[in-house]
């Protein structure tokens, strides 16, 4: 049986925890202002090498602003959360319930969307240090690795030709490395998809293939391998 001096301490102990629970750092304007613009700073860096380096198929320009966004939205959101526990147990409540439906194409883009995250609580948190020596090294550590990888490309070689020119197609796909991915015959036309190696802005394939008489047309798309099977 509880007596009445227990029942005041377990009183005086609720009451403590909610006060400290509902007692909150001082958000300053300043120190609001220093993170955002901190994480604004980042995110331009991630924008611009997102921009000038990227690799992929198609680059989307909404995609790269959001990274920018992205950043800048979780600095702000860790910056409030920061300054009471409450809040921040209820927005983590608030957070659960977000679902995202958008697919993502690339791989790469993941991690372009955790770097602004990672960037942004990293801010958020006044880890402002932190936070720009993170998004330098990263983004030099990306630089690098593109600058430094493979020269050759994937490329699919989609060649409409005519029955004519099927030994003089035959003779140039006997002396070079690729894979079959389709091949259709309608009538006496031929359509042949390929994937091959080649040197990135090099069209030797192209007019290569298109000097072969009865080819009709021949396009070289960049391939990744997202798209086909």
């Amino acid at each position: 049986m509880l007596t009445l001096n227990s029942r005041a301490s377990i009183r005086e102990i609720i009451e403590e925890s909610l006060e400290i629970m509902s007692s909150h750092e001082s958000l300053s304007p300043e120190r609001a202002l220093t993170a955002l613009g901190t994480a604004l700073i980042c995110g331009i860096v991630i924008y611009f090498v997102y921009r000038f380096f990227y690799r992929g198929i198609v680059f989307s320009e909404n995609y790269n602003i959001l990274l920018v966004l992205v950043t800048v939205v979780t600095a702000f959101i860790i910056n409030t959360i920061s300054a009471n526990i409450v809040l921040s147990l209820g927005m983590v409540g608030a957070l659960s319930i977000v679902r995202f439906r958008s697919a993502v194409k690339d791989p790469l883009d993941i991690g372009f969307l955790f770097w602004g995250i990672a960037a942004g609580v990293t801010s958020g948190a006044g880890l402002y240090p932190a936070a720009m020596l993170g998004t330098a090294f990263i983004a030099a550590t990306y630089i690098l690795l593109t600058l430094f990888k493979k020269q050759k490309k994937s490329y699919l070689l989609i060649i409409r030709y005519g029955a004519q020119a099927e030994d003089g197609v035959n003779a140039l796909l006997t002396c070079a490395s690729y894979k079959l991915k389709n091949k259709t015959r309608t009538g006496e036309s031929v359509e042949l998809t390929i994937e091959i190696k080649v040197r990135r802005n090099n069209a030797d394939a192209v007019e290569k293939y298109q000097a072969v008489a009865g080819v009709e047309t021949v396009t070289l798309l960049e391939y990744s391998g997202e798209f086909m099977n």
